[in-house]
């Protein structure tokens, strides 16, 4: 049991201590991963940033990801979904112009016109405070190699047995302090679990910048 976030993070921070290095950089997700990112990134004397991700859901069953978006224009499409399911461009587009939206907003929000960091042969932390699904862990494993990351790890304080299999193909290294055979909602395993605010987010970007 966590007592909150950057208890989670200080703890995940002593086991990480081997992906220390000029080349690496921290990137949480917002907004919750953040506060754990902040501490995992002190440990290592890296810098620290969001990576914004959002996933395409398959029109009319949004929890299946067909792809997703990151910053830059980047564009990741799971082909052995939207071919099967016969997905046209035209579909894939209008998904795609609705999560921009919200994409865009986020950036804005937790970046303020501040550049994306460039992570081009970087080796590059990716931070939540759990993983359930994987899911969106996944969607930002790829935007990051699509954005040149060289070297992707994905780091969590608290994710499912065998959760490590489900990221194999898009992370170079998968860790998480606990991984419980019964797991139900990533809050339950933290005293304090309340949402993180957007200007938390933005605090904590400028506190470790």
């Amino acid at each position: 049991m966590f007592a909150d976030r950057p208890d989670a993070g200080r703890q995940l921070a002593q086991v990480v201590g081997h992906l220390k290095s000029p080349n690496t950089i921290v990137l949480g997700l917002p907004r919750g991963g953040v506060p754990v990112a902040a501490e995992v990134a002190k440990a290592l004397d890296a810098p620290l940033d969001v990576i914004v991700v959002r996933k395409l859901g398959v029109p009319g069953h949004s929890e299946l990801a067909m792809g997703a978006i990151g910053e830059g224009g980047v564009e990741v499409i799971h082909r052995q979904v939207t071919g099967p399911l016969g997905i046209s461009r035209e579909e894939l587009d209008r998904v795609k112009r609705q999560e921009v939206i919200e994409l865009e907003r986020r950036v804005e929000a937790f970046r303020g016109g501040r550049p994306a960091p460039d992570i081009t042969g970087r080796q590059v932390v990716i931070v939540d405070d759990g993983i359930a699904t994987g899911s969106t862990a996944r969607a930002a494993c790829q935007v990051a190699r699509a954005m040149g990351a060289s070297r992707v790890v994905v780091a969590v304080p608290v994710a499912p047995e065998g959760w490590e299999r489900r990221l194999s193909d898009v992370a170079d290294e998968s860790i998480a302090l606990h991984t419980p055979r019964r797991f139900g909602a990533i809050g339950a395993f933290y005293r304090d679990f309340r949402q993180t605010p957007d200007g938390e987010v933005t605090r904590l970007l400028a506190t470790t910048a």
